[in-house]
């Protein structure tokens, strides 16, 4: 029996559960100025995946210096999201070290994403439509993933823990978007796995 190989996009969270309580009333104001940067780097991965789909279509790879760079706007946004949404309590850095793996600055949250050797010419103007059906269930996950922000902001506040079960949803979803935005944005060919668990 075969063990699957881990998808080439990798998320993780290692967190403690503890948070003061007064957290969660200030983190996301605390937080704004990595989100104004996380904004910016979210449209600059939308021109690096531009011109990633020209580099794919005619010789079929991604530079490794453009896949890095998408993979370092995708750990920013992480690190960004997962302190605003007060996961952990440690300011995440002003780290913008272009390369696919994670470099362990933040302890709490790792993204690393998997170079593809070879990527298939014609695939980035299907992906998008093969990756329909994970659209929406990653909609429902954002929504329910509020829900779960708001029970473990209340758990915060009140206890000063946030609860695994929510706190893992969360992550969970996160995880799963970024399995899809990494399949449809050409960093992969793998189709992505219809699971929440790494």
């Amino acid at each position: 029996m075969s063990i699957a190989a881990p998808y080439p996009a990798l998320l993780e969270f290692h967190g403690d559960r503890h948070i003061s309580r007064w957290r969660p009333l200030v983190q996301w104001l605390l937080a704004v100025p990595h989100l104004m940067v996380a904004r910016v780097l979210s449209a600059l991965r939308g021109v690096l995946t531009l011109i990633g789909l020209f580099t794919v279509l005619f010789t079929k790879e991604i530079p490794r210096p453009l896949f890095d760079a998408i993979a370092m706007t995708y750990r920013y946004e992480w690190r960004a999201m997962s302190y605003a949404l007060f996961l952990h309590e440690d300011y995440p850095p002003f780290s913008f070290r272009s390369d696919a793996t994670d470099d362990g600055v933040e302890p709490h949250t790792t993204l690393s994403l998997t170079y593809p050797e070879e990527l298939h010419r014609w695939a980035p103007l299907y992906k998008w439509f093969l990756a329909i059906p994970h659209y929406v269930v990653a909609l429902a996950l954002a929504v329910a993933a509020v829900f779960a922000v708001i029970i473990g902001f209340f758990a915060v506040v009140v206890t000063g823990e946030f609860p695994l079960g929510p706190r893992d949803f969360i992550v969970n979803a996160y995880r799963y978007g970024l399995r899809v935005q990494a399949y449809v944005g050409l960093l992969t060919d793998r189709y992505p796995p219809f699971v929440l668990r790494a």
